[in-house]
């Protein structure tokens, strides 16, 4: 248990070494002791060892009573949105997102299609600990129901929310590139654009876990999907995690605008539309509360983590929402973040605007993120976060997650990761090389 890292987003670990059939096996049956012996919709990423957590996963719930739809290799959201339409009591989505090929994980779902609350994970751990889940008898095993592909019924909810007008984007056949890193996200994605009326170009959408560079969609691990906008004259590219439910952009110059900027072109639209306010986290650059405030609509600001963004969301009644690493949660569809939604509303803007996406984030205005990490030992940061907050002259301090300290032209914001054993550093400014150096500089600091 030491050994794995267990938030809000789940359970993660090395498969083989902390994350083991035994243990896998023991937090599915303590899952579905949570949902009640009930029905569970199980679905997963192409990680080469998907297979073997998914069966894992099988027989724990199977053992607690539990039903099993079977979903086979589907993104996150898509896994979210079939709990809540086939009222599930429960879902289980095994994937690790952005970590490395080596890990694995489990993100469990309410019955609401939402994750677990903090409450809620830290029962279901309790019982994982304490062994205080229930096993049947062999009269009363579950049982695994036929695979259910759920794509069609994602796209179609993504089709049928007010705010994408399908026909708009399809009079435009704009030629969008995208690469969904042989990931869950490499049939449904391209399938969505096409049903849009995109020629798709495809880079690594071949759904085999051969996962061809860095995990998280950000500049550094996109640069082929940049060249190959340039060089098929795309108007746009996409790129996703592991998972779908993170997305970045590039514009047509091969430009990546930085997946902060997912959620603030989500939200141009969706403001331009509806009513109401957005949520988003502490983390997330204020490009988002430029929009919000040009729109006269409010910010409502939470902890790093999807379910503590969607309950700020339903507090606020909010219209949209996400977070700064690519994640858009548009409610019309469903409380998660998700990649295939973020594109759709991305595209309807640029159908809307009528002008380039380059054009479109030049008029924005132009912060810079910087975001370091580092391996950190949890007491000593919990003692140097102190350390900062008292010292932290001249800065507002915002202590909603790890610190954050806004100064008049800058912040910087230092909290413990929910899903690696690190340190995350993100500091903004109006410069990159004034972000690089506020964040090199808490960086050495918190590992001094």
């Amino acid at each position: 248990m030491q050994s794995l890292m267990i938030s809000v987003s789940g359970v993660r670990g090395v498969v083989g070494e902390s994350f083991t059939p035994e243990v896998i096996s023991r937090f599915a049956a303590a899952f579905g002791t949570f949902c009640g012996g009930g029905t569970v919709a199980v679905g997963r990423d192409t990680r080469i060892s998907g297979p073997m957590v998914e069966h894992a996963v099988y027989a724990g719930l199977m053992a607690a009573g539990c039903t099993i739809i079977r979903l086979g290799i589907s993104a996150t959201p898509t896994v979210q949105l079939a709990v809540e339409k086939l009222e599930a009591d429960g879902g289980i989505a095994v994937t690790a997102s952005h970590n490395p090929p080596e890990w694995n994980a489990l993100k469990f779902i309410g019955n609401r299609g939402l994750f677990l609350s903090e409450s809620d994970v830290n029962t279901l751990m309790e019982a994982v600990r304490d062994g205080s889940f229930q096993y049947v008898d062999h009269m009363h095993l579950g049982e695994v129901s036929l695979e259910k592909n759920f794509n069609n019924e994602h796209i179609k909810a993504i089709l049928n929310a007010e705010v994408i007008k399908p026909d708009v984007i399809r009079k435009k056949r704009f030629r969008v590139a995208v690469d969904c890193v042989n990931g869950a996200g490499s049939r449904i994605l391209p399938e969505l654009l096409e049903e849009l009326g995109c020629d798709v170009v495809k880079i690594h959408c071949e759904p085999d876990g051969v996962f061809p560079h860095g995990l998280e969609p950000i500049p550094e691990n996109i640069g082929e999907l940049c060249s190959t906008v340039v060089d098929s004259g795309a108007d746009i590219g996409f790129a996703c995690d592991p998972d779908a439910d993170r997305l970045a952009v590039v514009d047509e110059k091969g430009i990546p605008i930085g997946e902060e900027y997912s959620l603030v072109l989500a939200a141009m639209l969706v403001f331009a539309h509806q009513p109401g306010s957005t949520a988003t986290n502490v983390s997330t650059t204020s490009a988002v509360d430029f929009i919000a405030e040009s729109f006269g609509r409010k910010v409502c600001r939470s902890k790093v983590g999807e379910i503590h963004v969607v309950q700020k969301m339903l507090e606020y009644n909010c219209v949209i929402g996400g977070e700064g690493n690519g994640g858009v949660i548009l409610p019309a569809v469903h409380y998660g973040r998700d990649a295939m939604v973020g594109a759709a509303l991305i595209l309807q803007l640029l159908a809307e605007k009528e002008k380039k996406l380059s054009e479109i984030v030049n008029e924005l205005p132009h912060y810079h993120i910087s975001k370091l990490k580092a391996p950190f030992d949890s007491q000593k940061i919990l003692d140097t976060l102190k350390k900062l907050q008292r010292n932290a002259a001249g800065a507002e301090i915002d202590t909603t997650d790890g610190i954050k300290m806004l100064f008049p032209n800058h912040w910087v914001h230092i909290r413990p990761s929910n899903t690696e054993p690190i340190i995350r550093v993100i500091a903004e400014a109006s410069s990159k090389q004034q972000a690089d150096e506020i964040a090199a500089k808490y960086l050495a600091m918190v590992t001094a």
